[in-house]
Parts: C-alpha cells; structure tokens; sequence
C-alpha cells in the first residue's frame, strides 16, 4: 500500500503543499547548513567547538516537521543530529551556537555537549531535553503522550485537544530497549505519538542490516498491531511533505501512533572526527546526488520563489549566522563555581517540568506527627498516603507491573485502582526501561507520577533512564525538571537470594539529583513519601520488604498533613559511650543489641541528603562510631559516613570507626545462610562490645 501511495505522490504535479511556509522551510534550512559549516570550517579547526555533528542531509525534513509542530502542548525530543528542528522551533541561533562552544547562556551553560539540547520553547513546542545515550528519547516522549492522553481524558484540559508528541531517531535506535518499550507503550494505550526515523543506513559506521533485518524498521513493523506506518524518501520535497502531512494528522486525528521513516543521506561523517573510510567513494557520491538542497532549491524555483529571492534568503541566512557567531563567541565561559548550583531545586522555578511549575500548590504540610488510631503497619501507611494524596491532587498517577487489580506482589496498592480508576493506578508492560521513562515524559508535562519497581535488583535495565534523569535540572542549568516518586521494595525478607533481596542503597545515591528515603517505619514512611509526592526533585523510595508487616515498625498513623523533611535523622536510643549510625532493617537490631549500653542509636531515615550534623555531634560526644547496614561492605554507603567522620571528628576519637555490613556476596536464599550473612543482633552487639572496650 505504501509503495503505491508513493507512485501517486511522484505522479503529481509539482505544486508545493499549501499547508508548508516554504520561505520558512528553505530559510532554516539554509541557516542549519550555514552553521553545519561555520562549525567545521573554522570553531571546530579553531578548537572552539569539541563535539560536532553535522545534520546535512537530515535537515530539510527536518524543518519541516518543526513547522507542523504548531501545538501548544506539542513536545519533540531528538537527538544529537537534530539541531535543524530547533532551528525551525525557534531556538535563538546565538544559543544554538554557544552551547557547541560550551559557553554562558545556551541549553545548558557550558554543562552538557552542545549537541545534546533542550528548549523549553516559550513560544510554543518545546523540544524535551534529549540524553546523550542512543534510544534514551523514546520512552521519555511516550510518558509526554500518556501526559496528553490523562489532560484531556482525565483533566479534561480543551489545550491538549489536538496535542501530539514527536520522537526523533535515527536508523540504529530502533536496535534499543527505549524504542521496543515505546513502541509497545504507544500501541498498546493507543497514544498520540509520532516515531519519525531518520534512515541513512548507518550507525557510525555500523550498516543499518545489523540493526534490522533488512535494514528497514518499517517494512518489518508492516504487521505491528496498532501502528500506521509511513515511508519514503526525506530529500524529495513533495513526498516528504505529504507523508510527513498523513502522518501528522493521523496521530492528531487520535487515530493513535505512527511511525515516519524517511530515507535521508548523511553527508558528513557520524561526527567531525569521523573520516567514513567505511564507506566506497561510489556510495558517498550516491549519497551526496540526494542532497535535499538543490532538490529544495529546484522543487520552489518557478512556483514559490525565484533565483532571487532564493538567493536573498541564502544571504540573510548567511548573516544570521554570522551575527549570531559574534553573539555566541561574545559570551564568556561560566564561573566554575556556579556547576554547584542546581542539582536540587534552589528555589527558582525550573522553566518547564514538575507539578510545581504547571500550578501546583501544596496543602499546608506540619513536621508534627499527630498519631491517630491503632498502630499500622507499614504497608498500611503507605497505602493511606497515596489513597490520600490522591484523592486530593488529580496530578499523582500510580503505576508498574502488577500493581492494579492485584493491588502489588507486597498489596501496597490494593484497592486503589477500584478507588480512583485504571486511568490513576494502572499496570504497565514488563518494561522497567518504560516504566521510568514514561514517567519522566509525565513529569515534565506536569504530573507527578508514582512508579514502581516491583523489586530493587529489577532497576537494573532502568538506570540510564534513572541517572537521565537525576541530572535532567543539572544538565540543562534549571531549565527542565522531571520530579516523581520512584517507590522500590528491597531488602531480605524471611528468606533471601540474589534477585529479590538486593539492597544497593548507594547505588542511587551516586546518580547525582535524587533524594533518597529509607524508612525504617510506618510513621517515617508518611512523612518521607508525602514529602517526595509534594516536592519539587526526583526522590527513590525505598520499602524494605522486612519492615513492610513488622511488629516493630508499626506506628500510629501521623495525620494527613505530617511532612518529614529529608536530611533529619533520629535518635531512637541516647547514650554516651558509642554511636550507632543505621537505616532500614538494621535500625531494630540495633536498638536490641544495644540495650545493655549507653548508646546513641540514629536512624538515618534518608540517605541523600543524609544528617551529617546529628552523626558528627554524637560521635564527638560518645567518641566512638559504629555503621551497621544490610548492603555490602565495599563501597557502601557506611564508607560515605565513616570518610567524614574520620575527616571531622578524627580528633575526638577513642576507637577506630568501623562498619558491621554484609559481606560483599550476593543474598544467600537459605534462611540459614541469610542469618549469617545479614548483621544480626549478637554480631552488632559484640561489635558494640569490643569498641566500648577498645
């Protein structure tokens, strides 16, 4: 069918497509090759640019997909060749242009790789801030699309009426998880999303046969149910304009998703380094006889412009550049110091991303627990939370693998999604890739998404999506935030083994821009997870699956309004002769063993921030340092504590700060064996003994 629609097309008259400003067309696309070649003929020579990718070839389709993204809740996301796009959204060339240089100003201040973009875009469609891992594009616009979807379904907001979102990818992404996962999210809840892959059959210098079989994606995703496709050539002007015009209005039409791929030729190397020896000179001159350029140029000659006015424009776009080069090499570099600023929310609004931005105000919030009621159980405290904090704000959305009708494989959502609908609480594909991913997109549309990772060892395919982004504030200097809730349960339970029983706390603390909670019991767990779904950052929040139906962790429910800010820690147990730092499961050990001393026993409750202030003053005092945790003694986050407590309160020390943790080995699944691996109430009691006597 598609073979013959493009015979049609390449029958018809050549009279531009109405619907396209071809002034506009040709006149950003004569700016991105103007900048293509400024950057490699003299900033990249001139070391003034590091990083350079050339999207000659891939830019008239380009601009003219950026002209149909007229939407105002439209979002794109591309990737490193898809500067032409922001051309046609707007961007300011001068930033355009710095951020290759890693200048002031510009997409991230000299933070991230010029090529790697974002563009909040006050005008209109933002272009979502891409990653610079290949396929880490398509799970993130998926999460935007789901976004339109809940607006206009749930929110009943008229501004997503027509709205879509575009995701940019070339011929080798479609080999990766993030493409697999947000085709099966797209088809499966029939979004309004558009993949648009550019072909050049190659990656780097990899042929597009290894990637697919047959080296095209859409004529093996021919059969894919709840897909249309469409596919052509992307350097014919008229048949690119008319698919790329189907395709469009069929994901506006809310006919759900579609994928445009067009065969385009790239003219230049994967990067500026690159010298494509790979490829014969007949193949680089086949390539270079499809240059869009002069097909753009013959296409609009007689009909829109004349020789003229074609060169007119090529002019303009020339001085454009230039001017817009002084601009950029005006600009001076960041202070250094400044690359401190905006890990976290500072208090200046991110520009787009987050329900705070989008007009969320929290309910007024007390640090006071005022307990009500019988003791619960964790579980139950968690449950209440969300059932609540739902109820009253219709951003929070619930979702991961099982966590619907059967409420969870721990029942921590049970009877939600009865509550508050499959569109609020609903399960996903078995795609921790997507489940991230998805909710990072509706992160930054606004909503805060709640997802889970049914257990801690299954964020593993998730981690690029985690760390994208951790950083996302960082990276684009506080232009894009994406906050959310990420709910793990971990941590041995009765028995344990290597898949289920993972802890690995530290392993998110090191990915720069998430908080991290690790509630030891029912109350700190309401306080800790309301604080996450009404805040402003990305926070990971762990369940210990030990504690989730313990006797000790049970606590009166706090009140609806009980907020516990991250960063405070608490003494469960005061003394004088030893400090216990803990978290988690440890936390109850180490009270019991501890009866028989004087001892401080702080439960840190959050690990980033953690209360480095509490830990130093009780070790001042006591003169002694214990760290007990479940993870693994090698790098874990016991050595984090035990670094800054010989290096500020070495002077005040009586015995060496030592760690009681796990040995570095995977969880044994034998109870036996689990016993002995996990510090237990006897070993952390001789441990106390031994520094108590040292």
């Amino acid at each position: 069918m598609a073979d013959d629609l493009l015979t049609q097309e390449r029958t018809k008259t050549n009279s531009p497509d109405p619907s396209f400003d071809w002034h506009k067309v040709a006149r950003d696309m004569l700016v991105s090759r103007a900048m293509d070649r400024l950057e490699e003929e003299r900033l990249v020579p001139e070391k003034k640019v590091l990083y350079q990718f050339s999207a000659r070839g891939h830019d008239m389709a380009q601009v003219m997909l950026g002209q149909k993204l007229d939407g105002a809740k439209d979002a794109a996301c591309g990737y490193y060749r898809s500067r032409p796009l922001l051309v046609a959204l707007g961007v300011p060339l001068e930033d355009a242009l710095s951020s290759g240089m890693g200048r002031a100003g510009g997409y991230s201040d000299g933070r991230d790789i010029g090529v790697v973009f974002n563009y909040p875009n006050p005008k209109g469609a933002p272009a979502l801030p891409m990653s610079g891992g290949v396929g880490a594009q398509y799970t993130p616009t998926a999460g935007w699309a789901q976004a339109i979807e809940y607006y206009r379904g749930v929110l009943n907001d008229p501004a997503y009426e027509n709205a879509m979102a575009v995701v940019l990818g070339g011929d080798a992404s479609v080999a990766t998880n993030g493409f697999w996962s947000a085709l099966t999210i797209a088809t499966t809840q029939k979004l309004p999303m558009l993949f648009y892959i550019e072909d050049n059959q190659y990656g780097i210098s990899v042929p597009s046969t290894y990637q697919t079989p047959g080296g095209d994606i859409a004529r093996n995703l021919g059969s894919f149910t709840g897909l249309e496709i469409f596919s052509g050539d992307g350097t014919e002007p008229a048949e690119a304009a008319s698919l790329m015009s189907r395709a469009i209005a069929h994901v506006r039409g809310r006919k759900g998703p579609a994928l445009l791929r067009l065969s385009v030729p790239r003219l230049q190397g994967h990067s500026y380094q690159d010298t494509q020896t790979y490829k014969s000179e007949d193949f680089v001159a086949s390539e270079w006889a499809r240059d869009p350029l002069p097909k753009l140029k013959s296409y609009l000659l007689g009909s829109v412009l004349n020789e003229q006015e074609w060169a007119g424009i090529e002019a303009e776009a020339e001085a454009e550049v230039e001017k817009a080069r002084e601009a950029a090499e005006a600009r001076g570099v960041a202070d250094p110091a400044t690359v401190m600023n905006n890990v976290f929310y500072e208090g200046e609004m991110q520009l787009l991303g987050g329900q705070w931005s989008h007009g969320y105000e929290a309910p007024p919030s007390d640090d006071t627990p005022r307990p009500e009621g019988q003791r619960i159980n964790m579980v139950t405290a968690i449950r209440r939370t969300l059932d609540h904090e739902l109820e009253i704000n219709p951003r929070v959305l619930l979702f991961g693998e099982d966590i619907g009708p059967k409420g969870g494989v721990h029942a921590v959502t049970l009877g939600l999604q009865d509550k508050f609908g499959i569109e609020r609480v609903f399960d996903t594909s078995l795609s921790e890739e997507g489940i991230i991913g998805r909710a990072v997109g509706m992160a930054m549309a606004g909503l805060m998404p709640v997802p889970e990772i049914q257990f801690r060892k299954y964020a593993e395919p998730a981690l690029e999506q985690i760390n994208d982004c951790g950083t996302m504030r960082w990276r684009t200097n506080n232009r894009f935030a994406a906050p959310m809730v990420l709910r793990i349960p971990g941590g041995f339970f009765k028995c344990g083994d290597p898949w289920h029983s993972q802890t690995n706390e530290v392993q998110f603390v090191h990915n720069p821009g998430w908080k991290v909670a690790v509630p030891s019991n029912a109350e700190d767990a309401v306080g800790l997870l309301r604080a996450g779904l009404r805040g402003n950052d990305p926070v990971v929040f762990f369940e210990h699956r030990a504690m989730l139906d313990d006797a000790w962790a049970r606590r009166p429910y706090p009140g609806d309004e009980y907020v516990l800010p991250f960063g405070r820690a608490k003494k469960t147990r005061q003394g004088s002769d030893i400090s216990i730092v803990t978290w988690g499961a440890m936390v109850p050990r180490c009270e019991e063993a501890a009866k028989d001393f004087s001892a401080d026993v702080i439960d840190l409750r959050t690990l980033l921030p953690w209360d480095r202030e509490m830990v130093l003053e009780s070790v001042r005092r006591t003169r002694r340092c214990l760290i007990v945790h479940e993870d693994l003694l090698t790098g874990g986050f016991g050595a984090e504590i035990a670094a800054v407590v010989a290096d500020e309160a070495f002077l005040d020390l009586d015995a060496p700060v030592s760690r009681l943790t796990m040995p570095d080995i995977p969880s044994p699944h034998n109870p036996v064996l689990l016993d002995w691996a996990v510090p237990s109430v006897e070993r952390i009691r001789a441990k106390i003994d031994q520094l108590v006597g040292f």
